[in-house]
């Protein structure tokens, strides 16, 4: 796993930057989505300054704690990046993790 972003919480809304080798976008926002009724839907949307780069949705983990399950994709991006991004302990920032998906069939 890799901390692939910072955030700074306000209410349901982030504001940060994600860095890796191929991406360092500064002034992300992670916005939350009015509720529409539709589970499926995202409950939020990813922007770097006025362009859409990706959708975000949450999610509860086993040991009870929720987070934004993300989705980023932009066309400079060989393939979509999924990551996800837990409120730390002080409950005013958040860190975007990111991890390798694991393939089945031996690789």
């Amino acid at each position: 796993m890799a901390t692939i972003g910072s955030f700074k919480k306000t209410g349901s809304d982030y504001t940060g930057a994600i860095v890796t080798l191929s991406l360092q976008a500064k002034n992300v926002r992670i916005a939350a989505e009015p509720s529409n009724g539709n589970d499926a839907a995202p409950s939020h949307r990813v922007f770097v300054g006025k362009v859409e780069i990706g959708a975000a949705w949450s999610r509860t983990s086993n040991d009870g704690r929720p987070y934004l399950s993300l989705k980023l994709d932009d066309p400079s991006f060989t393939a979509p990046i999924y990551a996800n991004l837990f409120d730390d302990e002080d409950g005013e920032n958040a860190s975007l993790i990111w991890s390798r998906s694991r393939r089945s069939g031996g690789e």
